[in-house]
């Protein structure tokens, strides 16, 4: 298996291959770990009952992986990275602003997905923790340096594994004894369920910035609808059936989540030790998407300023840069700091919303999927340094949310006086669509006569040359 050359520049048409049906286990694997788990858990936390835990990690999932998988259909036609795509929405250096914070996002879900890991890999070797943490970070960093092609190739064999091994612990799941009347519908707590059901949709939507990595080098007439659906299915599903499992724990094993990757092994009996290597291997799995995230992310960022040429050199140190600064999170943040550290960073997720938004609403509703991928790494080219049309929208819609969020780390006074519900990401979708959908198009239509002028004078210079001739 070679090195991936490739970066974040484009994917020539001879190089492109796979099949749209290789992203349902790439997205299906990377959903079936104990941090998935431990997140569907928030729900009953939240007050729900099982019944309408179960209904809103349906809905949330169900509505949240629209704008995911919408993402990853871009990739085949684009043939870049989905974070280097934004240059076309904000501008070149404009696109710095959601890559910030994608980068800080990535090191926050690298850091929490590792220590879940490595405190798995310690239990079940009796390791100091430390040591597990450089242990798993440096595999981790091995597997995602050969890049895109060992990603694909992993999650297929990963994704048959956690289908079998956790189609067997479901079967155990469900033995469990459950307090009367968790299944019933019973009375709805509407505020803790809008609330749940913003975190299961802002868990996919966070994934929104990883997408078209791993469907940029499949080929151009690669089915749009095919794309999107086998992207969909994977992460919807392996999502619901993790969340899934971590509400019906948590209310027939109170505390169970204290410890959730050393409790799950131990359910298996004899064979706890191959259940700690699986779970080992699914917190392996998401933070290879989290490392190679960072890395495209922190290399779309400095480009601009040093036109980098990534060759294998600057790509290993690239990478083990951003490694060796997540270790260092990790192991600093054992304790507490590192369960703050991971609610700041799902309250910033917020903001990744209307970059969302306006990547899509350009994408499919403005300017249909043409591009000119040349001027994208061209700050002088027809996307310009910064679009200030799509800076005001942005800011404005992330100002327009803060009341409305709900997370551990910051409640606004409209979610407070709400009684806890959360409709942030609603608006975070709606604002910056109205915002920047208008003016913008407004200016591609001005963009596009003033190019026909200039078509239309350069043509009869020409016929005039000619007929003087």
């Amino acid at each position: 298996m070679k090195v991936e050359t490739r970066s974040i520049e484009f994917v020539p048409v001879d190089e492109r291959h796979g099949k749209a049906r290789d992203l349902f286990p790439v997205w299906f694997g990377a959903q079936m770990h104990i941090t998935t788990l431990v997140t569907g858990a928030l729900c009953i936390s939240f007050g729900l009952n099982l019944f309408w835990s179960i209904v809103a990690i349906i809905v949330g999932n169900l509505l949240g992986a629209l704008f995911m998988a919408s993402h990853s259909a871009q990739g085949p036609k684009l043939g870049i990275p989905q974070m280097i795509q934004s240059r076309a929405q904000f501008g070149v250096i404009g696109a710095i602003i959601p890559l910030l914070i994608v980068i800080f996002m990535y090191l926050g879900f690298f850091a929490s997905s590792g220590l879940f890991g490595a405190q798995t890999l310690a239990s079940a070797f009796n390791l100091d923790l430390t040591w597990s943490i450089i242990l798993m970070n440096g595999v981790t960093f091995l597997i995602t340096l050969y890049g895109h092609d060992i990603i694909h190739k992993m999650q297929k064999y990963l994704s048959w594994l956690f289908f079998i091994v956790f189609l067997i612990a479901t079967y155990m799941v469900f033995q469990l004894p459950l307090p009367a009347g968790s299944w019933s519908p019973g009375s709805l707590n509407l505020s803790a369920f809008m609330l749940s059901v913003a975190v299961v949709a802002t868990w996919q939507l966070s994934f929104a910035p990883y997408v078209a990595d791993y469907s940029r080098y499949l080929p151009v007439k690669t089915s749009v609808a095919k794309t999107f659906w086998y992207t969909y299915a994977g992460s919807v599903s392996g999502t619901m059936w993790m969340m899934g499992l971590g509400v019906i724990l948590t209310v027939a094993i109170p505390g169970y989540l204290d410890q959730a990757g050393a409790n799950f092994a131990k359910m298996f009996g004899a064979f706890a030790l191959f259940m700690y290597l699986v779970l080992v291997a699914g917190q392996l799995s998401i933070n290879v998407f989290n490392l190679y995230g960072a890395f495209m992310s922190l290399t779309t960022t400095i480009e601009p300023f040093m036109k980098l040429r990534i060759t294998p050199k600057v790509r290993f140190v690239l990478m083990l840069l951003v490694t060796v600064v997540g270790t260092a999170i990790e192991i600093g943040g054992q304790g507490n700091f590192l369960s703050l550290f991971v609610n700041f960073i799902l309250f910033i997720s917020y903001f990744l919303i209307p970059w969302t938004a306006i990547n899509l609403v350009d994408y499919y509703l403005l300017r249909r999927g043409e591009y000119s991928v040349k001027d994208i790494f061209d700050r002088k080219g027809k996307y310009g340094a910064v679009n200030w049309i799509t800076a005001v929208a942005y800011i404005v819609s992330v100002i327009v949310e803060i009341p409305f969020i709900n997370t551990s780390f910051y409640v606004g006074p409209v979610a407070e006086a709400l009684d806890g519900a959360d409709i942030a990401w609603i608006l975070g979708l709606i604002v910056p669509s109205v915002l920047y959908y208008y003016p913008m198009k407004r200016k591609i239509q001005r963009e596009q006569e003033e190019q026909q002028s200039v078509s239309e004078t350069t043509t009869e210079i020409v016929l005039e040359n000619i007929i003087a001739k």
